[in-house]
């Protein structure tokens, strides 16, 4: 999604500055494992997860809709990126200009972003300005205005942007990969669409894209804030209560990644050559998952400690940074990683890359790494709830993988069950497939091959 620039205008600062102040006394006063998580049904039948915290005065909700960009037109990629920018540019009776000046003059914030499998929303406010906030996400996402004007002029910034990727190395890279890995499946359309279709993409499609997409069938919501549960829900359906009870969701196939093996050089006069690598993934809901995830972080899970990272950078300097990560979607699972070096020792980085992964498929992990990861995973988890916005940011997540209301209580017994059997088996499973890679620059003695 296109970064905008009114994104980062003067309200973010204030209300950054907000969230600076009171972070420390959210850690203080609201301890991860004191957390208790209510789930609320509204008196209109749509669930939400609240935590409640009264230290902090702040109110913040986070929702996503099921279908983001997977529910584009095949010939107009980037409808639900553009959908998702103009929400806020006008609603209601208000114009563009007034809805922005009232965020601007409470420190609202209402942010909108697509992803592949859903549109995702957030909204957070100063408790004193909680009923104006939710009257404008409530506006937002019932009677976005589309104006012709408004239109235009996002359409430009995205415009814009994706002609900045096209001399992006890292964007050239992923986006080839992703085109490579699912020929003809929604998830190898670039998200926020391309130079060719978003010219194309009139007010109706947007209008269409929110009819379909909007719906309280396909909601997740998750609330923290000072508010009881009834306050909670009576919000849930001032917001969402008049969305229509069901979307209307294209169906998306499951796929896996194609082109595994396969290697595509992209011709770009840049200093170093860029390097996207991916393979199948695990299933979240698989139950080999949280070994695979292990797996993953021992091999390049963007740590310090990691394997990539000890014989890529440390042992021979071969780039200044490599990670890789399991990434799973509704309809695909993925391991995807990334690096950038020199043109003249790109065949050299892939030869240890290929060569470690390989060797951690026939030999798995040492007992010493299983313990280190087992560490460091569970310890590092209360970084994602140490502010409001994590929080809600961590609930919205465990509801849309579906993982129980319940999973934070469970996660470190889940980390502490794997055995190292149970690596030694998942890291063969993980890395039995070839890799599919692009590599954008002018790499020496590296060639496209099928």
């Amino acid at each position: 999604m296109i970064a905008l620039g009114r994104c980062l205008s003067w309200r973010w600062g204030i209300f950054a500055a907000f969230l600076l102040a009171f972070a420390v006394m959210w850690v203080t006063a609201f301890p991860a494992r004191a957390m208790s998580i209510e789930r609320v049904i509204s008196p209109l039948g749509i669930e939400a997860w609240l935590v409640r915290q009264t230290t902090v005065p702040i109110f913040n909700l986070q929702f996503s809709f099921e279908g983001g960009a997977s529910q584009d037109p095949a010939d107009k990629p980037g409808v639900a990126n553009l959908a998702s920018l103009l929400l806020d540019e006008g609603a209601g009776e208000l114009d563009s200009k007034t809805f922005q000046e009232r965020l601007e003059g409470r420190a609202i914030g209402v942010q909108f972003r697509t992803g592949r499998d859903a549109l995702h929303g957030s909204l957070r406010s100063l408790n004193e300005h909680r009923d104006e906030a939710v009257d404008l996400l409530r506006l937002a996402l019932n009677a976005p205005h589309f104006n012709p004007d408004d239109v235009e002029r996002i359409r430009g910034q995205i415009l814009s942007g994706l002609r900045r990727e096209t001399t992006s190395p890292n964007n050239i890279a992923s986006r080839r990969w992703w085109a490579a890995a699912f020929p003809d499946h929604p998830y190898g359309r670039q998200v926020n669409g391309t130079l060719e279709s978003v010219p194309g993409i009139m007010a109706d499609d947007l209008r269409a894209y929110t009819k379909r997409v909007f719906a309280r069938d396909n909601l997740k919501i998750a609330i923290v804030g000072d508010l009881d549960a009834a306050t909670a829900g009576k919000i849930v359906d001032r917001v969402f209560g008049a969305l229509p009870a069901k979307a209307g969701l294209h169906p998306v196939l499951d796929a896996n990644p194609q082109g595994l093996g396969q290697r595509i050089v992209v011709d770009l006069d840049v200093p170093q050559a860029v390097v996207t690598f991916g393979r199948l993934g695990i299933a979240r809901k698989d139950p080999d998952f949280m070994a695979a995830y292990i797996v993953n972080y021992i091999l390049g899970g963007g740590t310090l400690s990691s394997r990539l990272y000890r014989e890529v950078r440390e042992k021979r300097g071969l780039a200044y940074s490599i990670n890789d990560s399991l990434v799973w979607l509704k309809n695909t699972a993925l391991m995807l990683g990334g690096t950038a070096t020199r043109a003249d020792r790109t065949a050299e980085t892939l030869e240890v890359i290929e060569a470690e992964v390989k060797r951690l498929a026939e030999n798995g992990p040492t007992k010493e790494e299983l313990s280190k990861a087992k560490s460091y995973l569970k310890g590092t988890y209360a970084l994602n709830l140490d502010t409001s916005n994590k929080i809600a940011s961590t609930l919205l997540q465990i509801q849309i993988d579906e993982l129980g209301i319940d999973y934070m209580d469970r996660r470190n017994a889940l980390i502490d069950a794997v055995t190292l059997d149970d690596t030694k088996r998942v890291a063969k499973r993980l890395f039995d497939s070839k890799m599919l890679v692009t590599v954008v620059g002018r790499p020496q003695g590296v060639t496209s091959r099928n």
